[in-house]
């Protein structure tokens, strides 16, 4: 059934004439007498009696306007209030991001979030995937530097640093150091035999030597602070054990790390989508990632 034909209908029947529907709506009456009759020909009956100066509803144009009453004004105010919800933040927001990040600020985040948008309801998943969005249903993902050719867009909220720390117990090599300085390390399981970290403007080379292999950044962090080896850490995580004396830096390595919250199109965001994205780049108005 073509809906617009209904709506026609309706405001001719409920205005008794083309003339007066003409008006209430600025469409001309040769228009919609001719939608009209094209919805009455394709339901095979007749709806109006046109007469000389009025009209008439038949039968079947009364019934269809009783039983058509409530349903268009169902349809109205769930076309409202969609619209509604594309303005104002509100269901359900399913956001994927890494588990250190998480287990360190996410959970406190979110917690402002909701008191601030009380009409949205969170569902976070914490785990060091690439995920779906599409396909597994998030509507954000926040990712540490993201592939350049990602199909996704958003912003960059925070930035990080990675920094070579150790015990203050263990000694860091001489500067300008001539060879690789092999050294008791604790790494996460992607670390490659044979691999070298480059820190302080690759003045110092370091050759770990793998004592721990620890599938937590937690871990890594305790463990380096415990004296087991230096480690690769990220600043935000670092940090407190450094202020307290417990890791001292040894350089940093490579480029700065970027935070970024994700999603799939620009284009009709959703307004969950659009004020969480600003809500969490707030949460670092400098820039940088600390808890």
């Amino acid at each position: 059934m073509d809906l617009n034909a209904l709506t026609d209908f309706q405001l001719v029947a409920t205005h008794g004439g083309f003339g007066r529907a003409s008006r209430a709506s600025g469409r001309s009456k040769a228009t919609l007498s001719r939608r009209i009759a094209e919805f009455e020909e394709a339901l095979g009956v007749r709806l109006i009696e046109r007469g000389a100066r009025s009209l008439e509803l038949t039968d079947a144009g009364r019934l269809l306007l009783e039983r058509a009453d409530g349903p268009m004004r169902e349809l109205a105010e769930a076309l409202a209030e969609a619209v509604e919800g594309m303005e104002t933040p509100r269901g359900q927001l399913r956001i994927a991001a890494p588990l250190v990040f998480s287990q360190m600020a996410l959970g406190g985040i979110l917690a402002r979030f909701q008191a601030r948008y009380p009409e949205v309801r969170v569902e976070a998943v914490a785990e060091d995937r690439f995920v779906d969005l599409v396909e597994e249903h998030f509507d954000l993902t926040i990712r540490i530097n993201p592939r350049k050719d990602s199909a996704l867009v958003g912003r960059c909220f925070a930035r990080d640093r990675l920094l070579l720390v150790a015990a203050p117990s263990l000694r860091p090599p001489a500067k300008n150091a001539a060879q690789p300085f092999p050294t008791p390390a604790v790494v996460m399981p992607s670390y490659r035999d044979g691999d070298l970290w480059r820190a302080g403007d690759r003045k110092m080379v370091v050759e770990p030597q793998p004592v721990l292999r620890l599938s937590s950044l937690l871990m890594v962090r305790d463990a380096a602070a415990a004296g087991a080896g230096v480690a690769l850490l990220p600043q935000s995580l670092a940090q407190g054990l450094i202020d307290d004396g417990k890791l001292a830096i040894w350089g940093m390595v490579g480029d700065e790390v970027e935070l970024w919250a994700l999603h799939t199109s620009r284009r009709l965001q959703s307004p969950k989508v659009r004020v969480f994205v600003e809500f969490i780049s707030a949460q670092y108005p400098d820039g940088w990632f600390v808890v």
